[in-house]
């Protein structure tokens, strides 16, 4: 059984260490899993229930939509901005909560993971999103936690793909969304 995971990155600065641990998740993922990288957050109109009509829902929400209604499970990658999830991550999550009840990541699996400059690697914006991912309709999978600190400088030098520790802890973590995934579709 294959497994669709599309993986949301809350930074949109070209040279994020967490674009850089998405495209780690895609080069490491176990057999039979495809991880897509979305494109196009920065694309996608601050949420508004005004535009949100059905027959006139903007283009760049209405593919975000598609893009996780294919998918069997989200993956979504956050640094923290002054203590919480970016606001483009917040939106994407904002667009997949409607139509209320029956929004695209309703009823699947999601993970939050990141890493961030501060001490404690992005734990108050993951911590965040799992709430606002759990509030929108997704079964948060509540025991991935990883939240790599020192971003900046842990990074500066060597992809997190070169980094074992790392490259060990997110195996760890796409295993058990993988595992979650296909118990949701089963």
């Amino acid at each position: 059984m294959s497994v669709r995971i599309l993986a949301l990155v809350g930074s949109l600065r070209a040279g994020s260490t967490n674009r850089q641990l998405a495209e780690t998740a895609v080069k490491i993922a176990p057999e039979g899993v495809e991880i897509t990288i979305y494109e196009g957050l920065a694309e996608i109109p601050f949420y508004n229930e005004d535009i949100d009509v059905e027959g006139s829902v903007p283009a760049a929400g209405a593919k975000l939509r598609a893009a996780a209604g294919e998918a069997d499970a989200l993956l979504l990658f956050s640094p923290e901005y002054n203590g919480t999830m970016p606001g483009v991550l917040k939106n994407a999550i904002d667009w997949l909560s409607r139509p209320y009840g029956a929004g695209a990541m309703s009823g699947k699996p999601v993970a939050v993971i990141g890493t961030a400059f501060g001490q404690y690697g992005g734990l108050w914006a993951h911590d965040d999103a799992r709430k606002s991912v759990g509030i929108a309709g997704g079964t948060v999978v509540e025991d991935i936690k990883l939240s790599i600190p020192g971003s900046l400088t842990r990074f500066a030098e060597q992809h997190p793909s070169d980094d074992a520790e790392v490259t060990e802890q997110l195996t760890h973590a796409l295993a058990r969304l993988t595992k979650e995934a296909a118990a949701a579709k089963a």
